[in-house]
């Protein structure tokens, strides 16, 4: 019998080899067949095989409970403030500002008096964590300064300047 290169070869040693050419090819022919997108039956069917496998090895899905809205929490539907309303936040007043250079800066002493961008009489500003929400004028109580609320900015306007 003679292989494929050609050389003489005793006769059960040339079906062995024949045999064993002919199992590869069917197994590249498998693999190739896997690899451009067997269908759905060969998905279908390996998943029952790991399945299987799975049953034999006593491999279990782990438990897992629906998620569901719970009585009292928030949800997307329900816009519970409860959760936010001890949540501290930063309050400030603006008078006004000014831009200067650092050799301004560092001239400054006491009785140095700062231009600031604001005239006497207009409105301050009321921030919320660096959020203009309101504006205002100075009042005294009780030898304290407060400010006194003149116009307050809307939500929707906020929520349109976070844009």
């Amino acid at each position: 019998m003679t292989d494929t290169t050609g050389t003489e070869t005793g006769g059960d040693t040339g079906d062995d080899w024949a045999a064993a050419m002919n199992e590869q090819s069917e197994a590249e022919a498998t693999t190739t067949e896997e690899s451009t997108g067997g269908g759905d039956a060969d998905w279908g069917a390996a998943m029952e095989e790991q399945a299987t496998q799975e049953a034999a090895a006593g491999v279990e899905q782990a438990p897992m409970q629906n998620l569901e809205a719970e009585e009292g929490g928030i949800c997307m539907g329900d816009a519970s403030l409860d959760v936010i309303l001890d949540i501290p936040v930063n309050i400030s007043m603006e008078i006004g500002a000014s831009k200067i250079s650092i050799r301004n800066l560092l001239k400054l002493n006491q009785g140095s008096v700062v231009e600031l961008d604001r005239l006497a009489g207009e409105p301050l500003d009321v921030l919320v964590n660096g959020t203009l929400i309101a504006h205002g004028e100075v009042v005294v109580v009780n030898e304290k300064y407060g400010i006194r609320l003149t116009d307050v900015i809307s939500a929707a306007e906020r929520i349109q300047k976070l844009k």
